[in-house]
């Protein structure tokens, strides 16, 4: 058995298995390091947000300023004398009281503090913070009002608000720090997760390649074929059931081989047992036919008959024991140059079929390698067919015909002018003992005679087709290599 290129698929089942035990890997790996780098960033800006929220409120509480506020070296050593206590890191320390500006760096007025968190300040007594980002640079701005204590439920804003702004670069190069280490936490997790991946997919794919091997060997006709069963999981069970599966086809198809060559051999030995009773009976009836005229009208009526059935019962012998030699491949093909349009002619004429009932459209010089005799039952039962259940005329059509693929073929078709067969009984028409017509329970031929032609055909190499003209009638379609023996080996 000839097997076909093997297909290479990219997504196969290992592929896709890989790629889910993959998937799974980085969607965990993801999921684990965003949520660790998540906390980690937040647990370190907080720390560093609550500490220097914190000390910052607690220098401006323990801070005393003289209202109104007057400009000068004095605020602002006392700006920079809050800054110098920043923690965790320096602060630049701003002041705004009105219109007026001072801060304890070089500029008076920051940048980076935002109008929102002014409006807070002044909003909320007890002060307010927020995170900005400047040029790529992060920042922590706090906002503390100075109030007055009225009571003790009591504040009363004095109008001068103090502001912290502190670089947190230490902290962003942490934070990306934490990023770089999960990601490069991730990606050899990743690598390594392939390993289990492998050996998963191995696990899983061992036993379904066995079973494409095994389906294969059955496929080919080996059905002993088995599956060795491991562990207690879903694969085993399929492969339990696959060799329960197989060994009751292979019980099942041993028991059909077994009825189908006692059929064979009850058909061939029946054939054989009928041919010498059958001899002396037709050595008989030819004598009869020859006295009939010298006989009575009933007796030779009778006389009739009998040879007719007879000469029946020997076609279905005959016809009988050409199957049965199908059916034990026993049938061989003797092949010989022949002409095929004269080979067409003597089958014509041995059958006297040279009436106005037969057309023959047959070129000449078409010469192929073909069985005689087998090619002779082909035409003759296709055209004796044609005659008993269609209507004359017949026409019988030779041509020859190239294929892109394969070698050129000899195409004979035989046409008649009944009605056609049909569309029912079209799929049939080439089975043994098949009757188009239900209601006809006997007929002048065996029943055997498309089904040995099919056999035939086939034995050449080539096909057989049954169907219907457009205007009315039936048409077989023969297709045979101009070099059946070629073609057969």
């Amino acid at each position: 058995m000839i097997k076909g290129p093997r297909r290479i698929r990219a997504f196969g089942l290992r592929a896709r298995l890989l790629l889910a035990f993959l998937l799974v890997a980085a969607v965990s790996a993801g999921t684990t390091a965003a949520l660790t780098y998540r906390e980690a960033r937040n647990a370190l800006l907080e720390t560093a947000q609550d500490t220097a929220v914190t000390s910052f409120r607690d220098h401006v509480q323990q801070t005393s300023f003289a209202l109104p506020l007057r400009g000068g070296d004095s605020l602002e050593e006392v700006l920079r004398d809050i800054a110098r206590k920043g923690k965790p890191h320096p602060w630049v320390v701003f002041a705004e009281y009105g219109s007026m500006r001072a801060s304890s760096g070089e500029n008076p007025e920051s940048t980076v503090i935002t109008p929102e968190l002014r409006r807070t300040a002044l909003a909320n007594p007890h002060g307010s913070f927020e995170r900005v980002v400047k040029d790529g640079v992060p920042y922590l701005t706090i906002a503390m009002p100075m109030v007055f204590k009225t009571s003790p439920d009591s504040l009363l804003p004095s109008g001068l608000v103090l502001y912290a702004v502190m670089p947190m670069n230490d902290e962003q190069i942490n934070v990306d720090a934490l990023l770089m280490a999960a990601r490069d936490g991730a990606l050899p997790g990743l690598a390594i997760a392939l390993i289990p991946g492998l050996i998963a997919s191995r696990s899983v794919l061992r036993p379904v390649r066995e079973l494409r091997h095994a389906a294969r060997n059955m496929g080919s006709g080996r059905l002993d074929t088995r599956i060795r069963v491991r562990g207690s999981d879903e694969l085993a069970d399929l492969a339990s059931t696959f060799n329960e599966s197989a060994g009751q086809l292979e019980r099942s198809v041993q028991e059909l081989r077994e009825a189908g060559e006692r059929a064979r051999r009850f058909a061939s030995d029946v054939s054989h047992e009928l041919r010498t009773p059958l001899a002396g009976m037709l050595a008989v009836t030819e004598v009869l036919d020859e006295e009939a005229d010298r006989l009575d009208a009933d007796t030779a009526r009778a006389v009739r008959l009998v040879s007719a059935e007879t000469g029946k019962l020997a076609v279905l012998v005959e016809d009988l024991m050409e199957i049965s030699r199908f059916d034990a491949r026993a049938a061989e093909l003797n092949t010989d140059e022949v002409d095929v349009a004269e080979a067409i002619r003597k089958t014509l004429q041995s059958r006297h079929w040279t009436d106005d009932r037969i057309r023959a459209d047959l070129p000449d010089d078409i010469r192929a390698r073909l069985d005689p005799r087998r090619f002779d039952l082909v035409i003759a039962n296709l055209v004796g067919n044609a005659l008993r259940h269609g209507r004359a005329p017949v026409t019988v059509g030779l041509r020859t015909a190239a294929r892109p693929e394969g070698p050129p073929v000899l195409i004979t078709e035989v046409a008649d002018s009944g009605p056609g067969i049909r569309p029912e009984a079209l799929p049939h028409i080439f089975d043994r003992f098949y009757k188009a017509d239900a209601a006809r329970t006997r007929s002048a031929g065996s029943g055997l005679g498309l089904a040995i032609t099919l056999e035939n055909v086939k034995l050449h190499g080539g096909t057989i087709r049954a169907g219907n003209l457009p205007g009315g009638g039936a048409v077989f379609t023969v297709e045979i290599p101009l070099h059946a023996e070629e073609a057969g080996t």
